[in-house]
């Protein structure tokens, strides 16, 4: 019996992970826009393109609906939302204030085993840029913003900043690929992180607006280099 069960384990960590894998490259498509608003996406095309079965293309699939990458249409199932470039600006415009009012209380607020977590992530993603590992680099980009929300000791606010992020993680995590990106994003992590050793929450306010802000444009050349035809119009969903 608990062979058994080790291996449903096993089973389901794996299934876990390929659904990870599939929503990652659905995201990167739609925020890229190699898949254009309305565009279909069919379960079983799907776990044929990536040699899965349904269950992870399903789970990636809802990920990417409570996101709102993509949504249901009836009879025509699901389909690639329509994202506008002055949508997106907006949301990281919001983002942008959230993360501030965040980082601003969690200087003042956080406790000393907070802060020693913050640096521990901080300090870990110096290989990850090394490497240019932008899945490793996103997933701790996540964290450290997360630790950061934790320390804020308002629960409501650090609600708002996850709700907030959820709906931009996928242009969050398509704007690592843009450059060097990866790497001056960790540079402004680490002003930011000196504004809080500091205790100066109002600076590191500044820097984490200025750091979301430098992502959506980063998002924007990175989509402007892809997509837009040479003297063409920009694409509808960026």
């Amino acid at each position: 019996m608990a062979g058994l069960f080790k291996v449903a384990t096993e089973a389901e960590e794996d299934g876990g992970l390929l659904s990870d894998r599939i929503r990652n490259a659905l995201t990167d498509e739609i925020a890229s826009g190699a898949l254009v608003a309305g565009s279909a996406l069919e379960e079983q095309q799907l776990a044929d393109r990536f040699g899965a079965s349904r269950t992870p293309v399903r789970e990636a699939l809802r990920q990417l609906v409570v996101s709102g990458l993509v949504e249901v249409r009836g009879r025509r199932g699901v389909v690639v939302a329509r994202m506008t470039p002055e949508r997106i600006m907006d949301m990281f415009e919001t983002s942008a204030e959230v993360e501030a009012m965040c980082v601003r209380l969690a200087t003042y607020r956080m406790t000393p085993l907070e802060r020693s977590r913050l640096i521990e992530l901080h300090e870990g993603s110096r290989a990850m840029v090394e490497a240019n590992d932008v899945d490793a680099y996103d997933a701790f980009n996540r964290a450290f913003h997360e630790c950061i929300y934790g320390a804020t000791h308002n629960s409501f606010m650090a609600e708002q900043a996850q709700d907030v992020r959820a709906r931009l993680s996928a242009f969050r995590r398509t704007q690592l690929r843009q450059g060097d990106r990866i790497r001056k994003s960790r540079d402004e992590h680490d002003a930011i992180m000196q504004a809080i050793a500091e205790g100066d929450g109002e600076t590191a306010s500044r820097r984490m607006r200025a750091h979301m802000l430098n992502a959506a444009a980063a998002l924007r050349r990175y989509i402007e280099d892809r997509v837009r035809p040479v003297d063409g119009p920009e694409p509808d969903n960026f």
